[in-house]
């Protein structure tokens, strides 16, 4: 029986430097078939969908304008009436001034006497005032024998007959003003007269020689009228 040599062993030798190492991916991938071997696919046909374009964008929404939406003025029925003619503003009351004749010795006497009157016709004394151009009047001096802040606390109360100097500088207004010209000088007196007159709302009375304004603005000597 003829012997045959050997097969050589063939083992399979790593790639050499600079080749790659077999994929499995390219094991199963298919060959291609050489040229002019076979006929080649058929492209497949890509219909290409144009991107929507996008429309006109909306205005964005304006605010109304203010006032829009509400009702106008209507018309007033029977049309706008004209203005009528002005009416005058009524006038101050005017302060009635009443003298009585008496020498500067005889003033406070007579101031007396007009006070009683002024209270026994009705009126309140806390309405009443009284002046004096020369020496303080007695009831006054009592009053301030009880303390300057019990005084002037009787002027902010208003409850009774007040007393003071004809040069008082703090406010007081009263109904009835009795000017006692009982001294002093003539233009103190007349400056007295203007003073007395702003503070009375209703009747000054003048006792004494207050100096021809008084003569011109008073009535005819008499008794104080009670109004």
């Amino acid at each position: 029986m003829p012997v045959f040599p050997e097969e050589p062993e063939i083992h399979e030798s790593l790639p050499g430097p600079g080749v790659p190492f077999p994929r499995e991916s390219d094991a199963q991938a298919p060959r291609t078939p050489a040229s002019g071997s076979a006929t080649p696919a058929a492209p497949s046909t890509v219909t290409a969908v144009p991107a929507p374009v996008p429309g006109q964008r909306p205005a964005p929404a304006r605010p109304a304008p203010p006032g829009a939406g509400r009702p106008g003025p209507q018309p007033r029925p029977g049309g706008i009436p004209k203005p009528g003619p002005r009416r005058p503003a009524p006038a101050a009351p005017q302060v009635a001034v009443q003298l009585l004749s008496a020498t500067a010795a005889q003033a406070l006497e007579r101031a007396d006497e007009a006070v009683d009157r002024l209270l026994d016709s009705g009126r309140d004394p806390g309405g009443v005032l009284v002046l004096t151009v020369g020496e303080p009047h007695p009831w006054q001096r009592h009053e301030l024998s009880f303390g300057e802040e019990r005084y002037w606390a009787q002027l902010a109360e208003g409850g009774d007959v007040f007393y003071a100097d004809a040069a008082l500088t703090r406010p007081a207004r009263r109904a009835v003003v009795v000017l006692v010209v009982n001294g002093g000088s003539a233009d103190r007196a007349a400056k007295a007269f203007t003073e007395a007159r702003g503070r009375a709302a209703e009747l000054l009375v003048v006792c004494g020689d207050a100096g021809p304004a008084a003569e011109a603005a008073g009535a005819p000597a008499g008794r104080p009228v009670s109004a």
